[in-house]
């Protein structure tokens, strides 16, 4: 029976006024105005791309905001000159710089008090990654505006004048005694997180336009500090020999950016968060509440598990087996990447017993799923999986899958592996995919050094690999490669050929002695030893790598997928070859600091 035309209106009209991101695009109780709980809403979207950002993207936007100050000061100290000092009409091209900001959706100290603040306020990012969002903002923010302010002062930018108004701007700051900027600032955080508050809640861009406005305006009109205009003051004082670099970041910029902070954070964010009710998880995260970081991964962050919590992930609680070897094989692709699970499956028959937990990360732009979303995307998920599944278990081994929905479709593999306690991490990998990184991507240097599994990524060319190429001159992860080729030897037949490289004929003994030792040390007695005397190993490989499908390369340092994604790991060999290429990690061992934090 159809519905009634008022409820079929209001359900069409829902579906309608859903934005891009996920969040609400109208408000549901007035339509012309969001509640509490959808502003929140619609924050915590906005602050999922935002802490979740590389720190190249972070920092560039926030360079760009610190420049953009630039523009506020310079009008601030022309329309003063212009105006012989009147209070009113000096500061009424104040707000400009800061309309760019915002409106141009540029990175703000200040801005940032807000949305990743709500996001941790309600344990879904970690105070590890809320203080590293502040950190690269911050530096970026003061970049900006010291280059702004070189640019003012050897650039011939100001007039005389608007010279002489814009020192004696900076040095009213910097003879505010401490307690008295501390409160201004205060006052000047409350105004620009409260800002950012309201622009979620209003629709239009002149309604957002009107806000920045008259809210930037309060600040110079009150006497107020804010802590990247200060900075940039305080760099021109510097620049023109009117103050220490020291002093000025001691007894002005310092008690400004605490009084900021103070202000965004506690007289707004804890105060608009407080307003909410407690369903606000439910329209931020589909069972949020359920799935918050521990307090310790909350104070501590990556250090001790996750930094972050995805937006959908399946998987339940880990049953750990200490005897089992847990194998964790990350999916963005389950319709072409069976061959790579036939890769795990055959590495767990050589390690029983052994249990694979297949998950599949599903990259996504949108900032929250309702109950139907959420349901659609497992269905059509499982569906996908059970093909990898199944692959898996034709080698009657076990397998659990999962799917993720997050922003950050790499950095979830290293929070999957530490939640399954992985021993061993199987992934696959194709050309094109470090083209596909997002600009929500965490650079990899910051996720390697965490990893605490080995890790296999397969560069799959569809050639069933009855022969395999080993190159090796020792170290951990050609010790891992050494495991996956008896792997293949003991499960599929393949034939094995060793290869060491040496400088010269007159060292074919030692490296004939050396492949005799290694391989009897790893059990591949049966493999055929190559000793290449050329001295080059990339050149070496190339040489031999029509005779195999498959050429196992173990990393000479840490870092492997750093360099893969950037395309500087072994680029010659992998990409010029039409072999199937293994390329293999194995971490040397934790750090002191890992050990003491419990990190597995």
């Amino acid at each position: 029976m159809d519905e009634p035309e008022d409820e079929s209106e209001d359900a069409f009209r829902d579906v309608f006024e859903r934005s891009r991101s996920g969040a609400p695009a109208a408000g549901r109780v007035v339509r012309d105005r969001f509640s509490a709980d959808e502003v929140f809403q619609r924050i915590v979207a906005a602050a999922d791309e935002e802490i979740t950002s590389g720190s190249r993207e972070l920092f560039f936007s926030a360079l760009a905001a610190g420049f953009a100050i630039t523009i506020t000061f310079l009008l601030y100290a022309s329309m003063t000159a212009q105006t012989d000092g009147d209070p009113v009409l000096s500061t009424i091209l104040y707000p400009l710089g800061f309309i760019y900001i915002i409106i141009g959706n540029y990175q703000l100290y200040t801005e940032n008090t807000l949305p990743p603040v709500a996001l941790t306020l309600d344990r879904l990012a970690s105070m590890p990654a809320l203080l590293r969002h502040w950190f690269i903002v911050l530096i970026g923010n003061f970049t900006g505006g010291a280059m702004g302010a070189m640019t003012l002062t050897w650039g011939g930018v100001f007039s005389p004048g608007a010279a002489q108004a814009a020192l004696e701007h900076a040095e009213t700051g910097v003879h505010t005694p401490v307690s008295s900027l501390f409160f201004k600032a205060a006052f000047a955080g409350l105004i620009v997180a409260g800002v950012v508050w309201i622009v979620y809640a209003v629709q239009d861009t002149i309604s957002r336009l009107v806000v920045v406005y008259l809210a930037f305006l309060a600040i110079p009109m009150g006497n107020l500090f804010h802590v990247v205009v200060s900075f940039t003051e305080m760099i021109y004082l510097v620049l023109a020999g009117h103050l220490l670099l020291s002093e000025g970041v001691i007894h002005f910029v310092l008690p400004v950016l605490v009084g900021n902070t103070f202000g965004g954070i506690v007289l707004v964010t804890v105060v608009n968060y407080f307003q909410t009710t407690e369903h606000r998880l439910e329209s931020a995260r589909f069972d949020g509440a359920n799935r918050q970081l521990s307090l310790r991964e909350w104070t501590l962050g990556g250090f001790v598990g996750r930094s972050y919590v995805s937006m959908i992930d399946t998987a339940g609680e880990t049953v750990r087996d200490d005897d089992a070897y847990r194998i964790l094989l990350p999916i963005h692709n389950p319709r072409t990447e069976t061959r790579i699970a036939t890769v795990a499956a055959i590495m767990a028959m050589n390690r029983q017993p052994a249990t694979i937990h297949a998950v599949h990360i599903v990259e996504s732009r949108h900032g929250s799923y309702d109950q139907e979303q959420y349901e659609r995307i497992i269905d059509r998920s499982s569906e996908q999986m059970e093909n990898i599944r199944s692959t898996i278990e034709e080698y009657e081994i076990p397998c659990e899958t999962s799917t993720i929905v997050s922003h950050r479709s790499f950095e979830e593999i290293y929070d999957a592996a530490s939640n399954v306690n992985s021993n061993l991490i199987v992934m696959g990998w194709d050309e094109n995919r470090s083209s596909r990184r997002t600009n929500t991507e965490r650079t990899f240097d910051e996720l390697t050094g965490k990893l605490t599994s080995d890790i296999v990524i397969v560069r799959d060319r569809g050639h069933d690999p009855d022969s395999l190429l080993v190159p090796t001159s020792g170290g951990p992860s050609s010790d891992l490669n050494a495991e996956v080729a008896l792997a293949y030897e003991r499960v599929t037949d393949a034939s094995i050929s060793l290869l060491h490289v040496v400088d010269g004929p007159e060292h074919r003994a030692d490296g004939e002695a050396f492949l005799d030792s290694w391989s009897e040390k790893h059990g591949l007695e049966s493999a055929d030893l190559i000793v290449d005397t050329d001295g080059d190993v990339e050149r070496a490989i190339k040489r031999r790598a029509p005779e195999y499908p498959l050429i196992l390369i173990g990393a000479s340092e840490e870092g492997l997928l750093t360099r893969l994604v950037t395309d500087s790991l072994y680029s010659d060999v992998s990409d010029t070859v039409q072999s199937s290429v293994i390329l293999a990690e194995r971490p040397s061992g934790r750090t002191l600091l890992e050990k003491l934090l419990g990190e597995n």
